[in-house]
């Protein structure tokens, strides 16, 4: 069916511009609810939020909405995304619903459903919640009205869960770190998980008024935590995003730590262990390096399209364990059911107090390659698919793979939010991707 509302990743807007109001939001706590009911019967669902000021006005919508259908709702507060997903499976709730868009700015927001698994809601619940929408609201029964109930202790169950993926005796003493929690979800819960695990904890990003969520900090915006941890000569910084599911590291010299990065660390330690299960999954933007440093390990790589959904379905698919995207949306399934920023940064720390090396030390095995990125915008009424297949442009793209040959790759891909072609070339540093991205750009251009 056609959807209207739900994206790939739940349902994300400005707040105050249709679906992102209080009506529609109250209308969709009714709907999940009554699906959920005819599903579940007696139904309970958690709600938790991130920072945002706009999180009190939809929390309090859902849970009128969920009422309405009679369904029982517990309240978590302001918690990550991730933890929202692991508290719905150990309170054996149907379903938890998560308010917040992310890595955007304060004036947007969005909501997303997990399973009773900790996992994405199935495809088929949220296309029958999008049925639903398009039924007049009715209200239960007085006497089958939903409860409301608030979990004091959400935080600390939290914290417990973090530091559980860690193993037993594992201390963290003797590390500095710097966390950047952007003003977001993780401002109470990540400084006491490395504190408890014996770290020295210093804190940016901290305190969230609402407004300020990824405001020139978080993973997003790392020159902050750079200029920190130089400034107070730290071993590490780690960023997360305003929900929490994304992470970047820092080194003790301010370089960056990405996604890729990260993945090569977890599937290097798992695999020196031999606990890695088969493979690891990317995205298309992946770094070339990383695929080579794998295949050099003989681990397998295969790559999805951009987006942790696609990342979870390959995982799911191959029956691997790991996977994530560049910009530190890590998936570890062997502890978590989706991405943790807090879980996966705490692997790459185990890593580093086992083998009692730098970050540097450690991703000396993982060369990555120079990427160049050229967005080409497309006019009004433009078809990107169309462009792409174009005969001319096929050939274009063809005769450069010839020239890179193995030492590098070519990427055009539509976006999906901007009427734009990104053309990406990537290969190894005696290759000029600029000028190879850029030449295969003007191509583009001259289709349009």
């Amino acid at each position: 069916m056609s959807r209207r509302y739900f994206g790939t990743d739940g349902i994300r807007g400005t707040v105050g511009q249709s679906p992102i109001t209080a009506d529609f939001m109250l209308k969709l706590g009714w709907a999940a609810g009554q699906v959920l009911r005819r599903e579940k019967g007696r139904t309970r669902v958690l709600i938790g939020k991130d920072t945002r000021i706009s999180g009190y006005m939809f929390e309090s919508a859902l849970e009128s909405g969920l009422s309405a259908a009679g369904v029982d709702v517990a309240l978590l507060g302001p918690m990550p995304t991730p933890g929202i997903a692991y508290l719905t499976r150990t309170f054996r709730a149907d379903a938890g619903i998560v308010i917040s868009a992310s890595h955007n700015p304060f004036e947007d927001n969005g909501i997303k459903f997990f399973s009773a698994e900790g996992k994405k809601l199935a495809d088929d619940i949220e296309d029958r919640i999008e049925v639903m929408l398009e039924a007049p609201l009715t209200t239960a029964d007085a006497s089958q009205l939903g409860k409301a109930t608030r979990i004091d202790d959400a935080a600390g169950r939290y914290i417990e869960f973090c530091k559980s993926t860690l193993p037993d005796r594992l201390s963290l003493h003797g590390l500095t770190i710097v966390l950047d929690c952007a003003h977001g979800a993780t401002y109470h819960i990540a400084p006491s998980v490395f504190r408890e695990l014996g770290a020295e904890v210093s804190v940016i990003g901290g305190s969230p008024d609402g407004l300020n969520i990824n405001q020139q900090v978080g993973s997003t915006h790392p020159a902050a935590l750079r200029a920190a941890v130089i400034q107070q000569g730290a071993d590490l910084g780690i960023a997360f995003d305003g929900d929490g599911d994304r992470v970047l590291l820092v080194d003790s010299d301010g370089r960056e730590v990405d996604g890729d990065d990260i993945l090569y660390l977890i599937a290097r330690d798992r695999r020196a262990r031999g606990q890695l299960q088969g493979g690891v999954v990317g995205t298309l933007m992946s770094n070339f390096g990383l695929a080579m440093a794998l295949e050099k390990m003989g681990i397998p790589f295969e790559r999805a399209k951009v987006g942790d959904r696609y990342v979870m379905e390959r995982m799911a698919a191959n029956q691997w364990e790991l996977g994530g995207e560049s910009s530190g949306h890590i998936v570890c399934s062997h502890v978590q059911t989706t991405g943790d920023g807090i879980v996966s940064a705490l692997q790459v720390l185990a890593l580093m107090m086992r083998e009692q090396q730098s970050l540097p030390a450690l991703l000396r095995g993982l060369e990555k390659v120079p990427q160049s990125l050229v967005n080409v915008r497309l006019p009004p009424g433009t078809d990107a698919k169309e462009v792409m297949a174009s005969e001319p442009l096929q050939q274009a793209i063809t005769a450069l793979e010839r020239e890179l040959g193995d030492e590098g790759r070519v990427l055009l891909r539509a976006s999906g939010t901007e009427p734009l072609i990104r053309v990406m070339v990537e290969g190894r540093a005696h290759l000029d991707v600029d000028q190879l991205a850029g030449r295969l750009a003007e191509q583009v251009r001259a289709l349009l």
